[in-house]
């Protein structure tokens, strides 16, 4: 028999969600069109692959038999549509990190690479990124990375392209503000704003753990000017942001470099490895391409490597400068 794709795409899909309502939702067709294509598909093999009842959807056995192959039908698929479609369009790279400005390192990396077209979307985060690369919806991420939980990143890898000195960033009337310099230990006695709920961003919380800084706040994402803000009007409080990040003109804050040792944050290219959801060992820093790749995903690993050596992106000095474990585990080749 030959196989509708609309068909197996509405199971897969019904399968993962576990909910009709979810995964048509997923796929943009109404609940009952869902419905219609998977009783069609299963029609045609003559089994039934999903129980419904009034708790959600689950998979029968010939289901669970069915899923994986079908994920991988669906995978040809569109394998066999970006042949023809990929190198007509431009490269999409989802960035996140938005109040530590990535697009500044994007674009200065295109600067060099004249010609390379890509297309930077925002994300909203890694895991949301990650799934995205996963999904095929973009080629790849630009932000920082660092491990997720339940093997969410499994198919992914990533390479290190800049290693970026953080500051201090601190209210004037922070008791610490009038200081040239201030090492990371000097600031144990103040309150760390997140610029998330506590313990969202991995790079905060590593640095808090390291340096003993247990008074941590969160707050609501509402862009840079207002977490500016927030810390201006807060005299014990501190957060920490890259050097070169562009800071709203507003008095009563200032940054202040970190020394003994400099913390840096990294960022990273992330993209998809394997040929489908679920594959390949994932969260290396690996940069061999295959050929399922958009075309231009090289080039633009070039164009990164490239502007790392002309501006020395990523030089590191474990003597003089802190870096998380996972990012100073990327570093080795």
């Amino acid at each position: 028999m030959d196989l509708d794709l609309a068909q197996v795409r509405a199971f897969v899909a019904a399968a993962e969600e576990a909910h009709f309502g979810r995964a048509a939702g997923r796929l943009g067709v109404s609940q009952q069109a869902l419905s219609k294509r998977v009783a069609r598909l299963e029609g045609a093999l003559g089994v039934r692959l999903l129980d419904r009842d009034s708790r959600g959807v689950g998979l029968t056995e010939e289901g669970r038999r069915f899923l994986e192959p079908a994920r991988r039908v669906l995978d040809q698929g569109d394998r066999a549509v970006a042949a023809v479609t990929c190198a007509a369009r431009p490269l999409r790279i989802d960035v996140w990190g938005h109040l530590f400005a990535p697009m500044r390192t994007v674009a200065q990396a295109l600067d060099g690479a004249p010609g390379l077209e890509v297309d930077p979307v925002p994300g909203w985060d890694l895991p949301s990124v990650a799934a995205a690369l996963l999904r095929g919806e973009s080629d790849a991420g630009f932000g920082r990375v660092h491990p997720l939980p339940d093997g969410r990143d499994a198919g992914l890898t990533h390479r290190l392209v800049r290693l970026e000195p953080v500051d201090a960033l601190l209210s004037a009337d922070h008791p610490l503000a009038g200081r040239e310099v201030l090492r990371p230990a000097d600031l144990r006695g103040s309150v760390l704003r997140y610029p998330a709920a506590v313990g969202r961003l991995d790079f905060l919380t590593r640095f808090a753990d390291r340096f003993g800084i247990e008074r941590r706040a969160g707050s609501t994402n509402l862009g840079l000017e207002h977490f500016v803000e927030q810390v201006r009007a807060a005299p014990d409080e501190f957060s920490l942001v890259p050097a070169d990040v562009p800071l709203p003109d507003r008095p009563g804050v200032r940054t202040v470099p970190l020394v003994e040792p400099t913390p840096l944050y990294a960022w990273s290219l992330l993209w998809r490895t394997d040929g489908g959801p679920g594959g390949g060992t994932g969260g290396g820093t690996g940069g061999g391409g295959t050929a399922d790749q958009h075309p231009r995903l090289q080039p633009l690993l070039r164009a990164f490597a490239e502007e790392a050596r002309r501006s020395r992106w990523l030089e590191y000095d474990p003597v003089r400068d802190w870096l998380p474990g996972p990012d100073e585990a990327a570093l080795i080749p």
